[in-house]
């Protein structure tokens, strides 16, 4: 039987970057892999590291104030290896990139009809009138009302959903079989939001593409994603499938994580959980033991591990450290 193959494929990746003379890791020794047709989730607090993930695959990083180690393999092609000419083929045209701020993403002085062709025009020898065509397909495509008058417009005058649909359809211009979108939902609201998930998992499956969801908002992982990565403090502490995940999910952190999410409250004296403490700066990052104990401070020492690594404890779902396997909430005892 055949082994299916990733898509791409990260290996041992650590970012640093520079604060005087020294390189402080925001991911560190982080595996992953995508296939075609998936959506891998990976999420966690703001500061865990996700987003330097996705920029780093894009290669969006600074040589001069950053330390790059590990692998970014696509087609057998180290991308962490390309020069910028090499690296240009590939963004846009091989790997789409959805980011979180389209205001901030699109060129407020170009038509949207300027900023979706431009990928087009660069990538490949459509003419113009080809390039229309495509255009007005990714209109409709993203759902977006009256295509021939909006792709004259400006960003600004678009509502922030709208705008967003335009991000996609650029992302979408070239088909490319990878896909990142970085917290893609944040500035929208839920009607808004419930609109651009449906948008994603339906190109996903009409185009097959591989797609890495961003996000601290575990709602959206379980309405989109078929795997989850749980990211805290640039390390991946639990990947499993996403049923798996919320059925039977070990890391504290992840079971923090699934508790802190609002619920009906039964009583008056009812609370919502509150994970301890924060996740720590760069500088203050612990590099040796378990991240995370820290915050869980009720939980004894000799329940972490000296260097916690991930083991498999079912099938496709890995967990870092031994403490889930001692981890309770305060004040509920063992």
């Amino acid at each position: 039987m055949a082994v299916e193959r990733s898509l791409l494929e990260v290996n041992d990746l650590e970012i640093g970057f520079r604060f005087g003379d020294v390189y402080h890791n925001a991911v560190d020794g982080v595996s992953l892999t995508l296939k075609n047709n998936e959506i891998l989730a990976i999420v966690g607090e703001s500061g865990c590291g996700k987003s330097t993930l996705a920029t780093s695959i894009m290669g969006l990083h600074d040589p001069k104030n950053t330390k790059i180690k590990g692998e970014v393999l696509y087609k057998d092609l180290n991308l962490l290896d390309l020069n910028e000419k090499l690296y240009n083929r590939i963004r846009g045209n091989d790997i789409g990139m959805i980011f979180q701020d389209p205001l901030g993403s699109l060129n407020p002085l170009m038509t949207i009809y300027k900023q979706i062709a431009e990928a087009l025009e660069y990538h490949t020898d459509m003419n113009d009138e080809q390039i229309s065509a495509r255009v007005l397909e990714l209109l409709n495509q993203v759902g977006i009302p009256r295509p021939e008058q909006i792709m004259k417009s400006y960003p600004h005058e678009l509502s922030g959903g709208m705008r967003q649909r335009v991000v996609i359809a650029i992302a979408l211009a070239n088909k490319p079989p990878v896909i990142i979108a970085d917290e893609p939902t944040t500035a929208l609201d839920v009607t808004i939001q419930a609109q651009i998930l449906d948008l994603m998992k339906d190109i996903q499956r009409e185009t097959g593409s591989g797609i890495i969801l961003i996000t601290h908002d575990l709602g959206v992982v379980a309405e989109t994603a078929d795997r989850v990565a749980v990211m805290y403090a640039g390390q991946i502490v639990e990947e499993a499938p996403v049923h798996e995940l919320f059925a039977n999910p070990k890391h504290p952190y992840t079971r923090s994580l699934l508790n802190s999410i609002p619920h009906e409250l039964e009583g008056e004296d009812d609370e919502l959980h509150v994970i301890h403490g924060t996740v720590p700066s760069l500088q203050n990052l612990p590099r040796e033991g378990c991240r995370f104990a820290p915050r869980i401070p009720w939980i004894p020492a000799e329940a972490h591990e000296e260097n916690p690594v991930l083991h498999e404890v079912a099938p496709n779902h890995k967990v870092r450290c031994t403490c889930w396997k001692h981890f309770h909430f305060e004040g509920e005892g063992n």
